[in-house]
């Protein structure tokens, strides 16, 4: 088997030759005849170590005997190559010549056949990343588009809590509307009972019988005057003062200023003001 592929080798080294100038044939037989000459020195070589017999081994240490028998082949093996140097196949110039050109066709094969590889590489790389920077301009504008959405939500956040403030502001200024009616109500039905007006007390006509005095105008309930008092004092803050006319009855002044709910003016005796409660 190994003499044929050695001759198979050797066949194909010659039919580099073919195709060469006449005066190439004595290279190719010079070749042939040192192909022949290793080949049949391998046989030799081969010979010998058939007819070299294998020691006996123990079976205690037979892996081992192995393992170092092993170690000592290759330990010669290694020495015979770096004792060995270069042969030369041939010091023909025309068969180096030849050989030389076969090398540099396998050469620039192998070489093309990487360069087609990187340069397909380097497509399949250019449209990965024409696809990918595809992707990345995609999600910027889901980006971008994202953040606008946000934006908008967060407008629409803040204007829907600033309407729901504001309508519970609204509702809470109902509200204290309300109570401040129900307030003003009650407060009415209480002067209205335990604070009517004079012509309503059989005392009060009395004493104007015994004095026959008449007032000049209508009488307002105290209720009136607290009114007039409050909306006065709301309505300009910096002028709170009123005027205390013929319909004020004296009575009801007196007990406003007796109780600190009104206040004289300092410099004007008729004018009164109701206390800053509130302040």
């Amino acid at each position: 088997m190994r003499r044929s592929k050695m001759s198979g080798k050797a066949r194909q080294k010659a039919s580099v030759f073919e195709s060469e100038e006449p005066s190439s044939v004595d290279a190719k037989d010079e070749l042939l005849d040192e192909c022949e000459s290793i080949w049949k020195q391998m046989e030799e070589c081969q010979s010998k170590l058939t007819l070299i017999r294998a020691e006996p081994l123990r079976e205690s240490d037979a892996k081992l005997t192995l393992l170092m028998m092993r170690m000592k082949a290759l330990t010669v093996e290694f020495t015979q190559w770096q004792k060995k140097s270069p042969e030369i196949i041939s010091t023909n110039p025309e068969v180096l010549l030849t050989l030389g050109k076969e090398e540099l066709q396998k050469v620039k094969k192998d070489l093309e056949m990487v360069l087609s590889a990187v340069q397909s590489r380097n497509k399949k790389l250019k449209e990965d990343l024409e696809r990918e920077q595809q992707w990345h301009d995609e999600q910027e504008k889901i980006l971008d588009a994202l953040k606008e959405i946000e934006k908008n939500v967060e407008n629409e956040v803040v204007s829907h809590s600033k309407k729901r403030a504001l309508q519970k502001l609204k509702d809470e200024i109902l509200k204290v509307k309300a109570y401040k009616e129900e307030l003003l109500n009650a407060l009415g039905v209480f002067l209205e009972e335990h604070f009517p007006l004079p012509e309503e007390d059989g005392r009060a006509k009395k004493k104007k019988k015994e004095k026959s005095e008449e007032p000049d105008a209508q009488l307002i309930t105290l209720h009136e005057i607290l009114e007039i008092l409050i909306n006065k004092l709301l309505r300009t803050p910096h002028e709170p003062y009123v005027t205390v006319n013929d319909s004020f009855w004296p009575p009801y002044i007196e007990l406003l200023l007796r109780w600190g709910i009104a206040l004289r003016h300092p410099e004007d005796p008729d004018r009164i003001r109701l206390e800053d409660f509130h302040q």
